[in-house]
Formats: C-alpha cells, structure tokens, sequence
C-alpha cells in the first residue's frame, strides 16, 4: 500500500482553557464560587475587588483627614503627660474570652477527684462530642480509682446516640483489667459495673446510657419531676407493655392497662415527647446554611428574578498595574504582569458568563411555574430539564450544572433549583400532574384525617383517582415514604 500525504480541513471542537474555566465556575455552589474567587484574588495580582478598592481609598481619606487634624490639634495643644500609663483600662473580661465548665471546689473541702491536675487551659471551650460531654461530667463527680476505670470503660462503650451497645457480662470481661489494677484483691462482679452504668445515667442528657429504647424512655422518665401528669402512668406502659406500643397496638393497650382513654391518650403524648436518640443533643456538626444564587421578588403584579449581590461579587482590573503594563518593556516582569492580566479578564469573562447562565434559568423556572409561586405546590407543573434547555437554546448538561448546588429565595422560601423538576403522571382528562403536585395532595391528605381512622394507601390512591389522578397504590406508598410519613397503623392515635 503506497504511503501519500493528505491536507484536510475540517472543523473540531476543543476545550480551551477559558471554556474549561467557565464550565469549572458554572457548575460550583454560592460557597465553593466565593472560595474560588478568593483564591484567584490572592494568586492574581492584576484581580481585585471593587468593594475593597473602595474601601481603601475611603480608608486613604479618612486617614489623611485625620492625619491633619492630629496635627492642628498637635500645633495647638501641648499634652500635659508624655509616657504611657502603666495600668490600662480593658474593655473586656478573662469571662469573655475563656468561657469553661470547670466547677470550683467545695467551701471548706478540697477539690472534686479528678480536679486537681486539670488543665483549666485544655477546657476553655464547651465540649462538642457526647463522650466529651460525658467525661466532662464525670470529672465532676466524686469517684473512688475502681469505680472510675469503670466508668470511662462505659463511655468509650456509648455511641452518638446514647445507647450502650454492649451487656454487662461482656462488659465485664473488658474492664476486668483496667480496674483490677486499682484493686487487686476485689474481684470486678456485673452488680459492680451495673451500679456505676446507674450513675452514668443519670448525666446529661437524660437517658443516656440505655442499652435499650424501653430503658432509654423509663430513664427520660424517672428524671421528671414526680408531680408530672401522667408520670407513672407513661412508666408503666414503658416497662410492661412497650412491645404493643412500639406496635401502636392501642386495643392492646387498652385492654392491659385498664386506664380510661382520656389518660392513655396523655400518656402516650407524654411517651411521644421524649426524645428516643438522646445522644444527639449533644453534637459536633455545626449547621450549614444555604446562601441563594437568585431572589424572586412579585413586583406589580409579576414576579421579577435578580442575582443575589452577596454572592456575585464584582471584580475589576486593577488600573495601577495595568498602567505598568503599558509603561514597561518587553522584560520577564512585563510578560509575567501580562500573563496575569490574561487571565484576569477570562476569569471576569467567565464570571459574568456564569452568572447570566443562572439567572437566565433561573427566570425560566419561575415563569413555567408560576402557579407554584401563585398557589403553592398542588400548582406545581411537570417540567424536565430538556424544556428549559430548548426554550433557551442550551445543552442539557449545561441546564443540569447550573440547577445543581444553586439555590432560588423565594416568598414561600428557599428551595434548589432541581426542586421544580419532577417527573409526571397522567390524568383522567388527559393531562399531565406533577409529582410534587401529588406529595402536597397525599400531605394534605394525611394532615386532615381523623386520627382513630387513619387513610390506608389504598384507600388515598382512590381519593386521588376521583380527583382525576391516575396513581396506584404502590405509587402512593413510595411518595409518602418519601416525605418520611409512617403507615396507616403507626399514624393511628385515641380520638
């Protein structure tokens, strides 16, 4: 086969730097775009922020204001003392800043056991983890060497819900060494690990400790105080007939405790107010908040979208080094300052590009539905990704990066924008219903029913089909177990 030499021309498609940046910045949430931007802040020395160029030419004036005024005030005045007084007045407290758990002693005693090598230092903050805030009380308490090893034995046994996963016999077994080294000559029973998990649970938060949920709510309840209404009554079901209530077995109930229905109905209230995971109270995860991309405001008679300017800062060239540019040769500093300047304007470029992207989807979203912001989500339309990318002649994937991670504050609160797509089911009349649509009807639904008769799936999926929506009943069950809707049988109560 003889070998031949071909020029062809043709058109292709490549992902140059600036368009793999502007694709970067268009698919990153409100708090990873203000990092990125931060970070291109302090690498480019051509990028800054308008905001802070403002800010320091204020700062500029205001100093040299008074820079001037000193020095009239110097010419005028001669100050009566020179030197710096030795005791300086503060403006805050050693409260303020160390703010710490660790208790004083007792009048007239010595310090709690366990005290007196705390590092006051190692404290200055509130515990943050439930075995912190465990230990931190135990170190409160006074124990004897023995009774400590076991104690901190339990604790390393508790996890994040509160619960002891583990009986006493294996216990045990595995704090028989750390406490026969306090006590050689006592050998460690389970009454003596059972008498220390009782201390333990009685700690904050209450309940904590329990090695099971029947204990985890007796415990809750033994910490109230005795005058509680229907205190006893709600132990009682707890301790001998927490297999029917965790049924919601009420005729059971009714039967085996033999109380009228006015007090089994508070006290089951009383059972349902307390809280089964106790540990979670006390948590280290700090919340994160949501910052929208857009604000949806109804402005005479229509509703209007604009960018969030917290989120949208709005960068600039920084005129100083781009008159060096200018003034400067064809040195390594002059092409470095270049090389900056370059890639400043793409960054801008693509920052602008990004931010029209989102809010011209943004504006779409709100005006295919508008009868959710007019009405609320029974209103809600059926509506996939392909139709907002046809009516503003994008991609889908580009459609799919920007409803991703960015978020819309709207009158009836602030939702993603993935929030407004759902899939659809048809109708008796032919045609389409949201299924956001359908949760509000079924949670509506199960929100107006009488509690002693609570709605079967079946019996919601025939309500909705006399409404005109054809949806089966294995339908209904998997929205409702969406929303987090227990069954027919746990949502029954006492009329």
């Amino acid at each position: 086969m003889k070998q031949t030499i071909q020029l062809r021309l043709g058109q292709q498609l490549t992902m140059t730097p600036q368009l793999q940046q502007a694709i970067k910045l268009l698919q990153l949430s409100t708090l990873d775009l203000q990092r990125e931007i931060q970070d291109a802040l302090e690498s480019n020395l051509m990028l800054e922020s308008t905001e802070e160029a403002e800010t320091e030419t204020e700062s500029a004036e205001t100093e040299a204001r008074s820079t001037t005024t000193e020095a009239k005030v110097d010419n005028e005045v001669r100050p009566e003392q020179s030197e710096i007084p030795e005791d300086l007045p503060l403006d805050s407290s050693w409260s303020d800043t160390y703010d710490g758990y660790l208790a004083s002693a007792p009048s007239g005693g010595a310090a709690p056991e366990g005290l007196a090598d705390l590092d006051p230092f190692a404290h200055h903050t509130r515990p943050q983890t439930l075995h912190d805030h465990l230990l931190w009380q135990l170190n409160l308490e006074r124990m004897a060497p023995r009774d400590r090893a076991i104690a901190e034995a339990l604790l390393d046994g508790i996890d994040e819900n509160g619960y002891l996963g583990a009986n006493i016999d294996e216990l045990v077994e595995v704090i028989e060494g750390p406490a026969a080294n306090q006590d050689a000559d006592a050998p460690l029973d389970a009454d003596e690990v059972e008498a220390v998990l009782h201390r333990i649970q009685s700690l904050d938060p209450p309940g904590v400790g329990a090695r099971s949920l029947a204990e985890c709510l007796l415990l809750q309840l033994r910490q109230l105080p005795p005058d509680m209404p229907f205190r006893d009554e709600a132990a009682m079901i707890c301790a001998e007939e927490f297999a029917a209530l965790s049924r919601n077995d009420l005729d059971h109930l009714r039967r085996a405790t033999k109380l009228p229905p006015e007090t089994l109905r508070e006290a089951l209230d009383l059972i349902r107010s307390l809280n089964p995971r106790p540990g979670t109270l006390v948590s280290e995860l700090r919340p994160e908040y949501v910052v929208p991309d857009v604000l949806v405001h109804k402005r005479s008679g229509g509703w209007t979208v604009e960018l969030n300017p917290e989120t949208t800062p709005k960068l600039r060239v920084n005129p100083s080094y781009l008159k060096l540019i200018r003034r400067s040769d064809d040195g390594p500093d002059n092409t470095c300052l270049k090389t900056h300047l370059q890639e400043a304007r793409w960054f801008i470029k693509s920052l602008s590009s990004r931010n029209d992207t989102v809010l011209r989807v943004a504006a779409k979203i709100v005006e295919l539905q508008q009868g959710f912001f007019e009405h609320g989500e029974e209103a809600m339309k059926p509506l996939v990704l392909r139709d907002v990318a046809e009516s503003l002649e994008l991609h889908e994937s580009t459609v799919s990066r920007v409803t991703t991670q960015k978020y819309m504050h709207t009158p009836r609160g602030t939702f993603e924008f993935k929030y407004f797509f759902s899939s659809h089911v048809n109708t008796a009349s032919g045609g389409e219903c949201s299924s956001t649509a359908i949760r509000a009807f079924i949670r509506k639904l199960v929100a107006a029913e009488v509690p002693s008769k609570p709605l079967s799936d079946n019996k919601i999926a025939g309500i909705l089909t006399d409404q005109g929506i054809n949806v089966a009943r294995r339908t209904v069950a998997k929205y409702r177990e969406a929303m987090g809707i227990p069954p027919s049988n746990e949502r029954k109560r006492l009329a």
